[in-house]
């Protein structure tokens, strides 16, 4: 006798067993494609997608060379590559060059790394290093970081992958200062390319600025300025790969909308968060803020070269009616360190036990009426989009009214902001720098040397002989005690001279979404992409 089936119990299972069939398919392909699934509870990173990027800042030029602005160094450093780098632990290790040696007091030694294209399919060797520092050291480019590396007296071409480099005496901080952003490597047809284009009327840097073509683990794609960078995987990276597929930083001025961007997941990134933010993102459930300490500093400067910015009693007095803590804490709730001068800690030349110019509003009335101001003055202070920078500048606003010195606050787009502070146009201004050598060298002979005003970093317009001096044998002092000791001398000076009041070294305010993990961001505030991953 056969078995009977009972067909409407068949029936009434069959809905379950096709949801359960489709949910099997769908696990299966996911696994297959590595987008979801767990061990142990954790997430799964994957390969590929798309990150974005929500910044507050465009660049200024896409050209390493000529750039001077973070915000362009940011972009980047994900696109070009240079000699050296370094890693997340501040230590400078191999990049395009594989290996150094110091051959003698004067000469070092450069094996390159074998097999590197550019982006454009150029071969990376050591005539491209030297066509590279060429064109950084050529006046007709006129670099405004050429001052880092103008102690190079000569590049020699030993073989394919090895270039000797020459220094007019022993300079030690060189190593340091091939980590710049400015100390790239571009494609030398590009080179050519901008040549050609200065030949025909178009300012050095133009042609570069409009397709950089490095190394790097990512290629440019394209750039509508004030709106939005691209930047796309380079399958044929010579390292580890990227695994982003693109990267697309988008400009938006706005912190509120850049937070609801990361919120509602249409942005990945958002830099910078605003201090006040940082709370709401961490209890968001959608980000968290990554909060790393930097070497920059941040300050407010004076054009010396103007009445009454050129006597030093008037700039001591500003200095002593800034009340840094102030700042700190209501401007930047706490993040950050406030600065004594104009070195962080972690620079190499710092010294903890340099004493700054005190908040002492006495004082600086009297220094004021020595200086022939005791009934105040007029002034302007100018400041780009950067919110802590507005505040910054009401704040001091406030501040001067006690000694009656009436600031007018102006509010410039970046661009033009840095322009008119390169050609002297200013009073007071707020501005910052990063230090991305790590080394007093760089930081001070930039801000400092007088044979640095206006592009190049000096836009305090600052000169005095015998700072330039004690700059220029510190860079050529080998011995790491005397340096230091040149450096102390130096500090206690700007601190004295007041060419600017020092008034912190930031901590860089990330909103980073839960979706990605393997961000980080330098020490300069230089974003580091190589390693993201989304995660589910």
């Amino acid at each position: 006798m056969g078995l009977k089936t009972n067909w409407n119990y068949v029936l009434s299972l069959l809905p379950m067993l096709v949801i359960m069939l489709l949910l099997s398919a769908c696990a299966a392909d996911d696994k297959a494609e590595g987008n979801v699934g767990e061990e142990g509870g954790e997430a799964v990173s994957t390969d590929g997608g798309e990150l974005v990027l929500a910044v507050l800042s465009d660049a200024a030029t896409l050209d390493p060379h000529t750039a001077t602005d973070v915000p362009t160094a940011a972009v980047l450093t994900n696109v070009v590559e240079g000699l050296v780098q370094k890693d997340k632990d501040g230590n400078l290790v191999p990049n395009l060059a594989k290996s150094w040696e110091a051959i003698d007091d004067t000469t070092w030694e450069f094996k390159l790394q074998e097999g590197v294209k550019f982006h454009d399919g150029e071969d990376f060797n050591a005539e491209v290093v030297k066509k590279n520092f060429e064109r950084i050291l050529d006046p007709a480019v006129a670099a405004p970081r050429a001052f880092l590396f103008e102690v190079i007296s000569n590049i020699e071409v030993v073989d394919e992958y090895t270039v000797r480099m020459e220094t007019e005496y022993p300079f030690a901080p060189l190593i340091a200062h091939l980590n710049h952003p400015v100390g790239v490597m571009i494609s030398p047809k590009l080179i050519e390319a901008d040549y050609a284009g200065i030949k025909d009327g178009k300012i050095p840097g133009a042609v570069v600025a409009e397709g950089p073509i490095g190394t790097g683990f990512f290629k440019f794609d394209s750039w509508i300025p004030g709106t939005e960078i691209v930047l796309v995987k380079n399958e044929s990276y010579w390292g580890e790969p990227a695994s982003l597929d693109k990267v697309t930083f988008k400009v938006i001025p706005e912190s509120g909308t850049r937070v609801a961007e990361l919120e509602t997941g249409y942005a990945h990134l958002i830099e910078p968060v605003q201090p006040n933010e940082v709370a709401g993102i961490d209890e968001s459930g959608k980000a968290k803020v990554d909060v790393t300490n930097g070497s920059s500093l941040s300050y407010v400067g004076f054009n010396v070269e103007k009445e009454p910015f050129n006597h030093v009693e008037v700039r001591q007095a500003i200095s002593m009616l800034v009340n840094k803590e102030e700042i700190l804490d209501g401007i930047y709730d706490g993040f950050g360190i406030a600065a004594v001068g104009p070195l962080a800690p972690g620079v190499f030349g710092y010294n903890e036990a340099m004493k700054p110019l005190s908040y002492d509003p006495e004082k600086a009335i009297e220094l004021l009426e020595k200086a022939g101001y005791g009934d105040g003055f007029k002034t302007t202070i100018w400041t780009n989009d950067n919110p802590q920078r507005m505040d910054t500048a009401v704040l001091l606003q406030q501040e001067l009214k006690q000694a009656n010195i009436d600031v007018e606050i102006e509010v410039l787009e970046w661009g033009a902001y840095l322009e008119k502070t390169a050609n002297g146009e200013h009073d007071m201004f707020i501005l910052g720098l990063s230090n991305p050598v790590g080394d007093a060298d760089y930081f001070l002979t930039q801000l400092f040397h007088s044979s640095n005003k206006g592009s190049s970093g000096n836009r305090a317009f600052y000169e005095n002989a015998e700072i330039d001096k004690l700059l220029d044998d510190a860079r050529q002092e080998i011995d790491e005690g005397k340096r230091l000791a040149l450096y102390d001398k130096v500090q206690e000076m700007l601190i004295e001279e007041a060419p600017m009041v020092y008034i912190h070294h930031q901590a860089y305010l990330t909103g980073v979404s839960d979706k990605i993990q393997g961000y980080w961001i330098n020490d300069s505030g230089h974003y580091k992409l190589q390693d993201i991953k989304f995660v589910e």
